[in-house]
């Protein structure tokens, strides 16, 4: 089941909020082969989050940027072991569950990582000239050696050396007494004359192999304080299961370089090939949540997208070019980037995305639920600015009267209460004011960037004047513009004023009235797509000539 995301434009009003969560229930309605996930690019407005409320919504969840990260690529698993675990069982689940690394805890504290890293140095180790000296935990003798205890020792936890008694007498006793004062731990048959030394000697454990009537051994342990176990395997299996009796703790590793699940894909990789290891730790909120291995970075992972209300990358949530764009579901004009193979488009010249996903549920002959219409609802009549703005179509107005009926209000008191909670401007920092609906567009060599806030008096603009035209100026270096401006609009009255950024040629060209400095009068004009965009358009054209 593939997840993918349905997501509006930057800085999300009501329509592109509305119609991403709407649709996005739809489709999971229609495709339950897929999962689709509503996200928002940004913050909610006043007006998303009073319908949101009220209706008892819950907002989609904010996605900040689609590069691919750690997060995308991680290898969770629920194998661990605990540090007094044997190596065999590391191993065991290293390939039982295709990983590289486990975490290693100590009880619910993770305190470790072991991985083929560790092991294969453990093991490369044993080939060296020097008696290797191992840590070992005698409840572990059970776990991996076949047999029993005939005495647990003092001692549960030791360093020893192996030494088998497997050479003449002499021959063994001169090399144990090549590493004294280290003692050994023993692996011998029913050899009295060593097992008696080892005994004497108090071996801190002494591995019999061989024994076949235990109850018979001429062995006195009276006074030994070591570990006897009778092993029911040979001299050499023993051996070798011994090695792997060691408790992870005694390998594993401390000083991983560490990744979180929010690093970048690109960073990871750099860091994953720049070691000699062959995979890395993630971690992320709850701790530890996972591996990556060098075969994680093979392919770059691309989250599956749709897009709600735009169609441009500039628009979108940052990262989009990394991402598989499915759907295009949009009624403003189409600039959309290549995609790599056909997709499903639904774009048409209607006042409201809302009012295209409607459609689709008519098309299914689905009825929306109460809330899914009183969310519809809400977009249609926040874009068309309660069926006033010139983008308005027939079509919304049918929209608006079938999905009243839906929701069970009146859409004229239901809009005029969203409207209610338009922006108070002289309540709301400029920059936010003027970022939380803007849009940029690339036209003729010429950047710009367009704001609009919805108000329902423009009686105290003369208050925040200086303010918005100085913050125009940093909202356009901040995002490398020519020009900024930004188009405050009372639902209301029906008109605007338009504050503009320092662009001296541009203004010049505007057939709106200037009523001060870098500000316009705007009667009439309520839409920033349908009114706005073409006179700027025109002006730019007319200095392109």
């Amino acid at each position: 089941m593939a997840e993918i995301y349905v997501t509006g434009h930057r800085n999300p009003d009501l329509d592109s909020t509305c119609s991403a969560v709407v649709y996005s229930e739809f489709k999971n309605r229609i495709d339950p082969d897929n999962r689709y996930i509503p996200v928002r690019c940004g913050h909610l407005n006043s007006q998303t989050k009073y319908l949101f409320e009220t209706i008892g919504a819950r907002p989609p969840k904010l996605v900040r940027d689609l590069y691919p990260k750690v997060k995308d690529i991680v290898i969770s698993s629920s194998a661990s072991v605990q540090e007094s675990d044997p190596l065999i069982d590391a191993m065991t689940k290293i390939n039982d569950h295709t990983v590289s690394i486990l975490p290693v805890y100590n009880g619910e504290r993770q305190t470790g990582l072991v991985s083929v890293n560790e092991i294969s140095s453990f093991f490369l180790n044993q080939h060296t000239y020097s008696r290797p000296v191992y840590g070992f935990n005698i409840e572990n003798f059970e776990k991996v050696l076949p047999g029993s205890f005939l005495q647990r020792g003092d001692e549960k936890r030791f360093q020893a050396p192996v030494v088998t008694g497997a050479m003449p007498y002499k021959v063994s006793i001169d090399r144990i007494n090549e590493i004294a004062p280290v003692k050994p731990v023993l692996i011998v048959g029913e050899r009295y004359d060593l097992l008696n030394f080892a005994v004497k000697n108090n071996f801190p454990a002494i591995i019999l192999t061989g024994v076949r009537q235990p109850d018979e051994l001429a062995l006195d342990l009276a006074g030994y304080r070591g570990t006897v176990y009778l092993s029911e395997t040979d001299t050499a299996e023993t051996t070798r299961l011994l090695r792997l009796s060691i408790p992870v703790s005694e390998i594993m590793g401390t000083d991983y370089p560490r990744l979180n699940e929010e690093d970048l894909f690109d960073e990871a990789k750099r860091k994953l090939i720049g070691s000699e290891l062959r995979g890395l730790p993630v971690y992320g909120r709850e701790g530890y949540e996972g591996i990556v291995s060098r075969r994680c970075f093979i392919e770059r992972p691309r989250r599956c997208v749709i897009l709600m209300d735009h169609n441009e990358a500039g628009q979108s949530v940052p990262g989009i070019e990394h991402s598989e764009i499915m759907e295009i579901i949009d009624h403003h004009r189409l600039a959309a980037e290549k995609t790599s193979r056909p997709i499903y488009i639904a774009a048409s010249p209607v006042g409201s995305t809302c009012t295209i996903v409607h459609q689709h549920f008519q098309q299914y002959g689905i009825d929306e639920t109460p809330k899914q219409a009183k969310m519809l609802l809400a977009g249609i009549l926040s874009d068309t600015v309660l069926l006033k703005s010139p983008t308005t179509t027939l079509v919304d107005k049918v929209a608006v009267e079938q999905l009243s009926r839906l929701a069970g209000v009146s859409w004229q008191s239901f809009g005029e209460e969203v409207f209610s909670r338009t922006t108070v401007i002289t309540e709301v920092e400029p920059e936010k004011l003027i970022t939380t609906d803007f849009k940029v567009y690339d036209e003729l060599d010429t950047k710009i960037g367009i704001g609009q806030v919805e108000v329902v008096t423009l009686e105290n603009l003369d208050e925040v004047h200086e303010r918005f035209l100085e913050t125009l100026e940093l909202v356009r270096m901040k995002h490398q513009l020519d020009w900024a401006l930004l188009l405050v609009t009372n639902v209301l009255k029906e008109n605007s004023v338009l504050f503009s950024s320092d662009f001296e040629p541009g203004e010049r060209g505007l057939i709106y009235q200037q009523t001060g400095k870098g500000r316009y009068s705007l009667p009439g004009i309520l839409s920033r797509k349908k009114q706005l965009l073409p006179e700027i358009f025109r002006v730019l054209e007319e200095l392109a000539k």
